[in-house]
């Protein structure tokens, strides 16, 4: 009988699914597997449940899409709470990528430890000098200069594209998203090859781990984003995005401008002035 009622109100009640349940599950294989990852235990149960994220994201947003383009279920109060969301998944992102930071500059301002009876042997691990003594630290001004030319520039592709979308002008708005997408990889591959001919290791003490931790989650961000924008390229072929109706862009745009930022930050701070 409820099928057969109109709807009113705006609000999207969300039909029965199985993903929340398939979503913990694959979330509990992969913690689990993991942790026997990184212990040398059955490490085909870490892929699986990487397998298992996948296919629930997949599946999941596939959902979502169809509600937004074949049911219309996306209504303007509907879009404000997505915007939501995604606003406070972005602030989420911030307070992860601040405690990587605060790592790196507790480390790098006090490199004998401050006075704390804990942390006083932290010149054991620095020679008390940052960069830590026998570290051979990056030059900022070659690839990681080059790497920042090159997101700034796709913040300028993505926010093209945004434009085009809004002047309704599909073909370059599709010209402009590529752009991004291919910034977006060329971006990866250089931070491969530097992770790749890299003077020291994840293990060489603090600032090693430091620096991977912090550059390291935050290419596998732009990874993130660049599928993220590559799904929002092959919406665009498909016609799915208008000038009204397009928050699965501005999501995926906000994202890459947040990960634009972040790298503004590394480059300053962990490349530039810690690495002096």
């Amino acid at each position: 009988m409820a099928e057969t009622q109109a709807q009113k109100h705006d609000y999207h009640l969300v039909e029965p699914s199985p993903w929340p349940v398939v979503g913990a599950t694959s979330a509990l294989v992969l913690a689990g597997g993991g942790i026997m990852f990184m212990h040398d235990m059955t490490p085909w149960v870490f892929f699986i449940g990487v397998a298992m994220m996948l296919f629930t994201m997949v599946g999941w947003w596939r959902d979502v899409i169809h509600e937004a383009e074949v049911e219309k279920r996306h209504t303007p109060v509907v879009q404000i709470g997505l915007r939501y969301g995604m606003a406070l998944f972005i602030a989420s992102e911030v307070m992860f990528f601040a405690a990587f930071f605060w790592a790196f500059f507790d480390a790098s301002l006090f490199p004998g430890g401050p006075n704390s009876a804990e942390l006083i042997g932290r010149a054991e691990y620095t020679g008390g000098a940052w960069p830590p003594a026998g570290i051979e630290t990056f030059d900022p001004f070659h690839i990681p200069l080059l790497n920042t030319l090159i997101l700034l520039t796709s913040g300028v592709t993505v926010t093209w594209a945004h434009h085009e979308i809004r002047a309704d002008n599909r073909r370059r708005a599709i010209l402009a998203l590529w752009l991004t997408v291919l910034l977006g990889a060329t971006f990866t591959g250089f931070q491969a090859y530097e992770y790749i001919h890299a003077p020291f290791g994840f293990t060489s003490g603090i600032y090693g781990s430091t620096f991977y931790m912090a550059t390291g989650f935050h290419g596998f961000h732009v990874i993130i984003g660049t599928i993220f924008l590559s799904v929002c390229l092959a919406r665009l072929y498909k016609g799915h995005f208008t000038p009204d109706h397009h928050f699965g862009f501005e999501a995926a745009a906000w994202y890459w401008h947040f990960v634009d930022v972040v790298w503004l930050f590394l480059f300053s701070a962990v490349y530039w002035w810690g690495g002096r």
